[in-house]
């Protein structure tokens, strides 16, 4: 029976081949709803687990009818605060708020030192940027105001 069902090699394809073409085929006139995508990873894996859904590649555990937040599901990034709690975003200009000694100079960067163009980035010392008369250097959040 399963002979007649799937053609042989002699017609037009093999097991094998007949059921990655039908495979395919199925995939694309039914596409998996969005709902079955994880809001953490973006992964198409995701499955149910009775009143939820679990993403097996990153363990999210998320609740398809509710609407997630747009803003934290597209980006990742930490939020970056500076000393008094304000939000910084990249661009902006902060001043410091404390001396900074800095390693294989001599003196260090006073505070009050406006610096402009900030890039915010992962880890401990979470701004990059351009301190004039000091150049390139990545400075701790906690250690800065916005100005």
């Amino acid at each position: 029976m399963l002979a007649s069902a799937i053609p042989s090699r002699r017609g037009v394809a093999s097991f094998k081949g007949w059921f990655y073409a039908n495979s395919v085929l199925s995939h694309k006139i039914n596409p998996m709803p969005d709902s079955n995508k994880c809001p953490s990873c973006q992964s198409i894996y995701g499955y149910p687990t009775g009143t939820s859904m679990m993403c097996p590649e990153c363990g999210h555990e998320w609740n398809p009818k509710e609407q997630a937040d747009p803003i934290v599901a597209e980006e990742n990034e930490p939020v970056v605060k500076d000393a008094n709690g304000n939000v910084l975003t990249d661009g902006d200009t902060v001043v410091l708020i404390k001396d900074l000694p800095v390693k294989g100079y001599t003196k260090a960067i006073k505070a009050g030192t406006k610096v402009k163009n900030i890039k915010l980035t992962s880890g401990d010392h979470n701004i990059d940027c351009k301190v004039e008369g000091f150049g390139a250097m990545a400075l701790k959040s906690i250690f800065v105001k916005k100005g």
